[in-house]
């Protein structure tokens, strides 16, 4: 992949969560909603909060979905970043 987010925009590949709750109970996948969480793999020129690799939390509507070499993306702006998973 050969990707380079412009300004402050980032790439991040979404992160599925399990699919069980706490109590065991499986969770299809048509009931599921897409992760809100992903993983990091570039990040723009304006960008100097957050780092290749982190884990960021975003909003449920937030980024433009990309799919590149039959992978699904998202490219966000930093705005749309609640914040970085320790």
């Amino acid at each position: 992949m050969n990707f380079k987010p412009l300004g402050d925009r980032l790439l991040v590949q979404r992160v599925e969560d399990t699919n069980t709750t706490a109590t065991g109970i499986i969770i299809p996948d048509n009931a599921k909603e897409k992760p809100s969480k992903g993983k990091v793999l570039a990040i723009g020129s304006d960008v100097e909060e957050i780092s290749v690799d982190d884990t960021v939390v975003f909003g449920k509507y937030a980024g433009t979905e990309l799919a590149l070499e039959g992978t699904e993306y998202l490219v966000l702006e930093v705005s749309d970043v609640l914040g970085v998973l320790a």
